[in-house]
């Protein structure tokens, strides 16, 4: 018996629509798509997959025909009739659909946030959960005396904001050059998962973060492209719930961090799909200076970071259950049970 690899993906960013519609309608508030890298979510998810499908076949096409251009549409035809089939037409159409329905209801639904619960906040509570588990000390403060507050923070910065373009990056090279069809279904899966759950935390227990909610202790840090932005999402914040600005959203939210969800994420499925020892190093480094930068700035606390691991580690496992992957060695590897988008119910 087989079910197809998709029918979570699909059924979460079909739930997350329907959240999104009626927080719309009840509150009386468009629905907005939200500007990112590449512009909005609906034209930059094709740009990037447009663009993976040129480099997919141009490289390949100028180097297997030696730059003669009488032999390249062949050797791109070819490309095209064994990598370009049904199957991964399918994934990248689903999984590019699937993602910016998940997204941009994620992004409505926090920007929803405050409307619906108001404006009682958590950021004392975990606040003194973070001096607690620091014996009386700020997070932020320690990280500023071990790191500086110069040069540090500007690397720091570029390696929190590489997320931005990180995750429509990750997700159109997952969809597009995953060896087995199932792989672009976990990520692509594992991905939504994160962003919805992550969206139900904000409601479970709405924060700011410490950035936002004790400004005075990051005031030390070198200006850098981080704090630009905590300065306009704070000024956006205050525009749409102050100023009734129309067609933005406000994107403040603290628990959980989907920062460290993603990134973490990213690292698995690179640990788990890809035998790359260097990108292995790379991706775990990414991760573990985003946890870093997300208390440096002050957009977490511990907590938010620590939930932003639980969601993560929940989402990939789901994830691959859902596309057909088979856990091995206590969960420390696995392995697909299908190549296809039909996957085995129990699988052995």
């Amino acid at each position: 018996m087989h079910r197809p690899a998709y029918a979570l993906l699909v059924g979460v960013a079909a739930t997350m629509g329907v959240l999104a519609l009626t927080a719309s309608f009840a509150l009386d508030r468009p629905l907005v798509d939200p500007e990112g890298f590449l512009g909005p979510a609906w034209l930059r998810l094709p740009l990037l997959v447009l663009g993976a499908f040129l480099l997919d076949l141009l490289p390949r096409a100028l180097w297997g025909s030696r730059f003669k251009p009488a032999l390249m549409p062949d050797i791109a035809r070819e490309r095209i009739r064994t990598h370009w089939d049904r199957e991964r037409i399918t994934l990248v159409v689903l999984g590019l659909v699937s993602f910016y329905i998940t997204y941009v209801c994620y992004r409505n639904l926090k920007s929803f946030l405050p409307f619906i619960m108001g404006e009682d906040k958590y950021d004392r509570e975990l606040h003194l959960v973070d001096r607690a588990l620091m014996f009386g000390h700020e997070p932020a403060t320690i990280l500023h005396t071990i790191f500086g507050t110069g040069v540090s923070a500007h690397f720091l910065s570029t390696i929190y904001l590489w997320f931005l373009p990180l995750v429509p990056l990750a997700l159109a090279a997952w969809l597009v050059w995953s060896r087995n069809i199932t792989f672009g279904y976990w990520f692509a899966t594992s991905q939504c998962l994160a962003w919805s759950i992550g969206t139900a935390s904000y409601y479970a227990l709405p924060t700011l973060g410490p950035g936002f909610q004790y400004s005075y202790l990051y005031t030390d840090l070198a200006p850098t492209g981080s704090t630009a932005l905590m300065e306009a999402l704070s000024y956006g914040r205050d525009g749409v719930l102050r100023r009734g600005l129309e067609g933005s959203v406000q994107s403040v939210a603290g628990f959980a961090s989907l920062h460290v969800a993603i990134t973490l994420l990213v690292a698995l499925m690179v640990q788990y799909t890809l035998q790359n020892r260097i990108l292995h190093i790379v991706f775990w480094a990414n991760f573990a200076i985003t946890v870093v930068a997300t208390l440096y700035f002050g957009w977490h606390y511990i907590a938010d970071d620590l939930a932003g691991v639980v969601i993560a580690l929940f989402s990939f496992w789901l994830g691959g259950l859902a596309s057909g992957q088979k856990f091995d060695r206590h969960g420390l590897a696995s392995h697909p049970t299908s190549t296809t988008s039909q996957v085995p119910v129990d699988a052995d």
